[in-house]
């Protein structure tokens, strides 16, 4: 009962407008007095502090570093052109570049609202320009940017690590097979509304063209096979691989390309530095909450009231997973992971679900509430960038939603589909 009437006092405070950290904050802190007084007022400022200097932590805006500067230094249109070389020959290819581009490029970012903003700028007119219709061109880039929540590094991913007390690295790992599944799935997708509006193919097969860009992009391939292979191999933590991606992707915009547009890098690590505060503020004072809920011992009272009713691990996921994908509706996957995931671990341990798992099914879900209105904030990006009506977007984006939701119900009941290689390198 006290989590259900602190859930409501939050969302009932965010509805009045009420930025998402500062709603916690209150919550938080008008229970603590409620229930200890004013003595317990010089305790939380420690708890503040604590609460936003997890290690982990550092690596998010690390990685944001590292999505801008690869999209200030000419590294996102050499991705592009030579993912245009290779797979421009197939019909609605532009599309199929779109998807690929943005499965690399969430190599580095670990945001989908990077991805969407850096590529989405460049794609989105071009997909216009050859015919696209301007909802299926905001759709293939918004649910393509979503991978980025997947495919590791995933911003998502470090949070519920930290939150959950488990693997950086590991949800790392577990991130890549199913990743892959829905990037293929998408271009499967995108290959169907190609035939079906009878989309361009961009451009002929040519392995001299192929060659060409490749060379030029060589550079670019070898950010994720340095910052991945460092972390998964052990040689360095998930944080300190974002300070090497950071430092690599200075290196070959600086010395290689020698393209890096330091007005536009600028501007990106200022914007970063705004999504890296909000993350932090929202950290911060869900440490406050966390230690109240803790104090009363409310998630282990909401494990036991839900064992009571059912143990069974399949049916207690399908229930999280109706829960996570209404939240995705409302809050932004930061809010959502900070808010409930250390609530609800207690329960998640108690019926034997992987700790790894359920941060992939809770990922997976955020990743397609970042496409679901009202909020959905990738999807406004790229209809913002396209010029479109949400709404005109969202009945084509559902289509896309659909591969998103497959691969969804695919880790939630299949687990080796994302533990597989957990199990295989770590296990």
């Amino acid at each position: 009962m006290a989590i259900l009437l602190l859930f409501v006092c939050v969302l009932g405070l965010v509805l009045i407008d009420v930025p998402i950290a500062v709603a916690l904050g209150i919550v938080a802190i008008s229970a603590m007095l409620v229930s200890h007084g004013v003595d317990t007022l010089p305790n939380l400022p420690v708890v503040l502090y604590n609460g936003a200097t997890n290690f982990p932590l550092i690596a998010i805006p690390l990685f944001i570093l590292a999505g801008a500067i690869m999209n200030a230094s000419g590294i996102s249109t050499r991705l592009i052109a030579f993912a245009s070389a290779l797979l421009g020959f197939i019909r609605g290819g532009l599309a199929m570049v779109s998807i690929g581009t943005s499965m690399f490029f969430a190599e580095i970012s670990g945001s989908a609202v990077a991805d969407v903003s850096a590529l989405g700028s460049i794609l989105i007119p071009a997909m216009k320009q050859k015919g696209y219709p301007s909802a299926v061109a905001a759709a293939v880039m918004s649910s393509a940017a979503t991978l980025a929540v997947i495919i590791p590094p995933s911003i998502p991913m470090i949070l519920y690590a930290v939150m959950a007390e488990t693997s950086v690295v590991q949800m790392f790992v577990a991130g890549i097979v199913p990743g892959l599944l829905g990037g293929f799935g998408l271009m499967g997708m995108a290959y169907w509304f190609a035939r079906r509006y009878n989309l361009p193919v961009e451009e002929k097969l040519q392995w001299s063209r192929v060659k060409h860009t490749f060379r030029e992009a060589f550079w670019a391939f070898t950010l994720p096979m340095i910052i991945l292979g460092a972390i998964f191999g052990g040689v360095v933590t998930a944080t300190e691989g974002a300070a090497l991606a950071v430092v690599a992707a200075l290196f070959i915009g600086l010395v290689v390309y020698r393209e890096l547009d330091l007005a536009e890098l600028k501007s990106a690590m200022i914007e970063g530095g705004v999504q890296t505060a909000v993350v932090m503020l929202l950290v911060a004072t869900s440490a406050l909450l966390g230690a109240y809920l803790t104090e009363i011992q409310a998630p282990q009272a909401l494990a036991r009231s839900v064992s009571e009713l059912t143990s069974n691990k399949w049916v207690v996921l399908a229930l999280l997973n109706v829960l996570f994908l209404v939240l995705g509706m409302f809050l932004h996957s930061a809010a959502a992971i900070i808010l409930v995931v250390p609530v609800v671990m207690p329960l998640v341990k108690a019926v034997g679900v992987d700790p790894v798992h359920f941060g992939l099914v809770v990922t997976i879900n955020l990743g397609i509430g970042q496409q679901t209105p009202p909020v959905a904030s990738v999807l406004m990006v790229a209809c913002s960038i396209a010029k479109a009506s949400v709404w005109e977007v969202s009945r084509v984006n559902v289509y896309f939603i659909g591969v998103l939701f497959a691969v969804l119900l695919l880790v939630t009941y299949v687990p080796v589909t994302g533990l597989g290689l957990v199990q295989l390198f770590y296990r």
